[in-house]
């Protein structure tokens, strides 16, 4: 390696993984100290990286939410009287990746996702018998090519193919 000082280093490994090396080495055009060597500065760089945090909500917050909202996510009986409910504690849901979060009011902040305080999409979808309402949301289950289930109601129009003319 230019402008580097390298050091001899026997290592022993498994002969199956000799081989991979070298067929590696060979499709890529390399040597196979090459290829040890990235792979050596790639776990190397890979650990001595800032750890990535995850996005989850403060524990405190979480179980505020869960205690405060627990008696209006048991009792709406619609999407529309669930978002009134939590409106009047400043709070909305809103679409999240694959499932739904709980933003603050006004300002619309990210609190947690609804799965945090106990209540995933799809179990309020299967109570509520109907994906969330807002464009692009469909049943995790058609979304993910697999058959709904339990009591939501499949419909013909879940689904609308459209082709080129």
């Amino acid at each position: 390696m230019p402008g580097m000082e390298c050091t001899t280093v026997t290592v022993t490994m498994p002969a199956a993984l000799v081989s991979a090396a070298r067929r590696l080495a060979r499709a890529r055009d390399v040597s196979l100290d090459q290829i040890i060597r990235r792979a050596l500065d790639a776990e190397l760089r890979r650990v001595a990286g800032p750890a990535k945090t995850p996005n989850r909500a403060d524990e405190q917050l979480v179980g505020a939410l869960r205690s405060l909202l627990a008696r209006d996510f048991g009792e709406a009986r619609s999407w529309s009287e669930l978002q009134s409910r939590l409106a009047a504690h400043d709070v909305t849901l809103r679409e999240a990746g694959g499932g739904l979060a709980l933003h603050d009011l006004p300002g619309g902040a990210r609190l947690c996702k609804a799965s945090d305080v106990g209540h995933a999409y799809r179990s309020l979808m299967r109570r509520f018998g109907t994906p969330f309402p807002g464009p692009g949301r469909t049943r995790p289950a058609v979304r993910h090519g697999h058959a709904p289930r339990g009591d939501v109601d499949d419909e013909e129009d879940d689904i609308v193919l459209i082709e080129p003319e």
